[in-house]
């Protein structure tokens, strides 16, 4: 079974590593420049918690809104609403703030994995029974419309019977692969989560607890700019194209010859833009949210003045000298101003 995900890891075309490449060029752009504010990204973070539910939710065909989630989470009743999907959303809301909060001390294996469903699950009364175990009833993956309703089979999954074996063999693979670092962890990610798609191994909440293992395994290797753009909008944004590159690639499970290339064109395609989309929040037009109310004054004063030195900084806008050399680092750091002289002499200039 190993050697069955290692070989479609294999031979894959130049187009997929050339995107690896650039997504991977992003995040060190994002490492090198997001020393960012605390408050403000907070307050990205907040705002992806809200998105990501409500995508990740409808493409399983809840009807919740954003907005409906936002009060929600901040205790206004959503009458309009059935219960399952707002049970749903608050289950899908807390495990992931978990997991952006808390994604150094989890781990992926077996356990945590049904731990994460019973938790995803934990305010759904239909689910109750079976809330952390693994499916005791065949299942099938149902493709769903933007207004909710069925239409088709994708593909049968794996056996009741087998679904233990098959979830034993994918987790410990997955383990030892990323420890092994043969290959690259995006495609890491990518394989696990195809094949655990494939085997749904729970009655219900697969899709949705796929989306979050994404969400931690990104976290844990490295791509720290997850909690901060959200990758279950652009998959709701690209639902058709989401659900045929599954059905390419699953399709050709244990055939002579297994292929996820179309799942690996359309899962890096996703990730690129994710990480693009990062970069952008470090752009002029974004700085913005991403600097205190004192740094931002005195960017402001930057965007007035052109250039000046600390001292014509202080007198300005009155805020201390300690806090002007930390916003004026931070500046630095993001390349939105140039330092330039010596010693006393030294001045800061807005950069073209």
């Amino acid at each position: 079974m190993e050697n069955r995900f290692n070989q479609r890891l294999e031979g894959l075309p130049a187009e997929i590593w050339q995107t690896v490449s650039r997504i991977d060029e992003c995040k060190g752009r994002w490492i090198a420049g997001a020393r960012l504010d605390p408050q403000a990204l907070g307050r990205l973070k907040r705002s992806v918690l809200v998105t990501s539910t409500g995508a990740s939710t409808r493409i399983e065909g809840a009807k919740l809104s954003d907005e409906d989630i936002e009060k929600m989470m901040r205790g206004i009743n959503v009458q309009k609403f059935a219960d399952r999907d707002k049970q749903e959303a608050r289950g899908y809301y807390e495990l992931l703030e978990n997991v952006f909060n808390s994604w150094k001390s989890l781990q992926l294996s077996e356990n945590s994995i049904k731990h994460f469903h019973k938790e995803l699950l934990k305010y759904v009364a239909k689910d109750e029974a079976h809330r952390g175990e693994y499916k005791k009833q065949e299942n099938k993956v149902i493709m769903v419309n933007n207004a909710g309703e069925s239409v088709g089979v994708l593909f049968d999954t794996a056996p009741v019977k087998l679904t233990p074996k098959e979830m034993q063999e994918l987790a410990e693979w997955a383990q030892s692969a990323f420890k092994e670092k043969k290959y690259h962890p995006l495609l890491i990610i990518a394989n696990f989560i195809v094949e655990f798609l494939a085997i749904h191994p729970f009655q219900d909440g697969n899709g949705r607890l796929s989306r979050i293992i994404t969400n931690l395994l990104l976290l844990k290797h490295g791509y720290q700019y997850t909690p901060y753009v959200s990758h279950e909008k652009l998959i709701e944004d690209n639902k058709p194209e989401y659900y045929l590159a599954l059905r390419k690639s699953q399709k050709t499970f244990k055939k002579d010859k297994e292929g996820i290339t179309s799942w690996l064109e359309f899962f890096s395609k996703i990730l690129l833009r994710q990480a693009q989309i990062a970069i952008d929040l470090l752009s002029k037009e974004n700085i913005e949210r991403l600097l205190s109310v004192k740094q931002l004054k005195i960017w402001e004063y930057f965007q007035r003045a052109g250039e000046a030195s600390p001292a014509q900084i202080f007198q300005a806008t009155n805020i201390s000298r300690p806090t002007i050399n930390q916003a004026l680092n931070k500046l630095l750091r993001l390349k939105k101003i140039e330092r330039f002289g010596l010693g006393r002499a030294t001045r800061y200039r807005k950069a073209s």
